[in-house]
């Protein structure tokens, strides 16, 4: 019987998200980080309000942007990441093509609800999302 430690870092959600967007559908996946940027997401240090996520096929990837990961306090200088920089996600080629295509609909668009540690790996949930009207948001 596993026990959680007090240590283990929370999740990181953005609220905001649900509230603008119908989810259609999610997808974990990973992320490339730097080793500051681990240590801020450990401490709870990022901000997934303003992120969007866009997936190409040529090259095939799919990036994270606006996303803010605050600098880690006892990192030197030299070390230090940019705090809002484009990150790298990591998924297999199919579902990076089932993204890809999802996003070329009108309409649709891609959107990080959630970052949280799995096996001490840290995973992005991806919403597959559809904005919602001012009618729609009165309603929820």
């Amino acid at each position: 019987m596993s026990r959680k430690n007090k240590n283990e870092p929370k999740s990181i959600e953005n609220r905001k998200a649900r509230h603008q967007y119908s989810i259609e559908d999610t997808l974990e996946v990973g992320i490339v980080l730097t080793g500051s940027e681990v240590k801020s997401v450990r401490d709870g240090q990022v901000s997934l309000a303003e992120g969007w996520i866009r997936a190409s096929t040529n090259p095939l990837h799919i990036s994270l942007y606006g996303v803010h990961i605050a600098e880690y306090q006892n990192a030197s200088p030299a070390h230090q990441h940019k705090p809002q920089r484009t990150r790298v996600l990591l998924a297999h080629k199919r579902e990076i093509r089932k993204l890809e295509a999802f996003t070329h609909q009108q309409g649709r668009t891609l959107i990080p609800l959630k970052m949280y540690f799995s096996d001490n790996k840290i995973k992005v949930l991806v919403g597959l999302a559809t904005g919602k009207h001012k009618s729609d948001k009165r309603q929820d």
